[in-house]
């Protein structure tokens, strides 16, 4: 086990290059920066299964090393 949680794209706004995904389980919405997208298109859509690592940002839980 890795420490990797999965879950589902809620949004992800390309212009601003942010996101937001729901982890399995939970109906908690958890920022992230398409800079933490890993692959070369850095893009994702609505719906997508993800899995993430969970760190506390500032102030805030995010998720980071988003694969899809």
């Amino acid at each position: 086990m890795d420490g990797r949680s999965k879950g589902f794209v809620h949004s992800f706004n390309r212009a601003g290059g942010y996101g937001f995904v729901v982890p399995l389980g939970s109906e908690e919405q958890i920022w992230f920066s398409a800079e933490d997208i890993e692959g070369e298109d850095r893009a994702l859509s609505e719906g997508q299964q993800v899995s993430f690592v969970l760190v506390l940002g500032d102030g805030r839980f995010e998720a980071k090393e988003l694969r899809a």
